[in-house]
């Protein structure tokens, strides 16, 4: 059986401009999870778990008001308190699945589509080590666009190397073949961050899941020790330190907004 659902392998790119040069890259796998497949996937892949324990598992607490509640309908609900009316089309989540039991999700993408399979909004969600995350709902002004480009201002403390005084940029090439997220964090100076995934599809089935587990059977670990390490690293480089702050409430969201260029 074939699925919407699919996996996503590439790199993860992260580069800081300022106050001094830092960089990083690694390679990873995501899944992309149409949200109605989820069922199917669970009873057709042995490996792969919804809402139960599997080697490779998705819960739904994982994401959203994180209650464990479906997420299509709290996905729908950010649409329509940002003046969209969702028409029940596809949703579909690029996020990591949790690893024997594990998962951190630095963003999870929502790709929020009409029942035309045009894109209506997407939906960023970002977590930091503290157990907060921030959902930025942003609608898709040009759906007939290759790529797409929104922003927003920074409502969530994410890295203790950034004051909150910032704002993002997003370059979206929506999953096809390839799917590519491109974020660049700016303040009042300038650009400060570029952070990139850019991924190729292959089917998700069984056997192409077991050969990622295989592959990367410890990436979530991977990606933890790797945020402490990097951060150990801009430490000892000297970058300055801003403090955390508990965030008002630890589930929250706000708007964003499309821009239509010519470049």
């Amino acid at each position: 059986m074939s699925y919407r659902s699919a996996i996503y392998r590439g790199d993860v790119l992260h580069e800081r401009l300022r106050p001094k040069k830092h960089r990083l890259k690694y390679t990873v796998f995501s899944l992309l999870l149409d949200l109605d497949e989820l069922d199917d996937l669970d009873r057709d892949i042995a490996i792969f778990g919804y809402n139960r324990w599997a080697p490779v598992s998705f819960y739904d607490a994982d994401h959203g008001p994180t209650t464990g509640e479906a997420l299509r309908p709290w996905a729908e609900t950010q649409m329509r308190e940002a003046g969209l009316a969702p028409d029940g089309g596809p949703i579909r989540l690029l996020c990591y699945p949790r690893l024997f039991g594990y998962v951190f999700n630095p963003i999870s993408v929502f790709f929020c589509y009409r029942r035309d399979e045009t894109l209506s909004a997407i939906l960023y969600e970002v977590c930091n080590t503290y157990c907060e995350r921030h959902t930025y709902v942003i609608p898709v002004a040009d759906s007939n666009r290759e790529a797409i480009r929104q922003s927003c201002e920074k409502s969530h403390y994410v890295s203790p190397f950034i004051a909150m005084e910032a704002s993002y940029r997003f370059h979206i090439l929506p999953p096809g073949e390839r799917v590519k997220i491109l974020i660049r964090q700016e303040d009042s100076a300038g650009p400060l961050l570029f952070a990139s995934f850019l991924a190729k599809r292959s089917a998700l089935c069984g056997r192409a899941l077991a050969a990622c587990l295989a592959r990367f059977p410890l990436m979530t670990f991977k990606i933890v020790a790797a945020i402490h390490w990097e951060a150990l690293r801009m430490w000892a480089k000297g970058f300055p330190v801003f403090s955390h702050n508990p965030a008002p409430a630890p589930v929250a969201s706000s708007l964003g907004s499309s821009r239509i260029e010519k470049t």
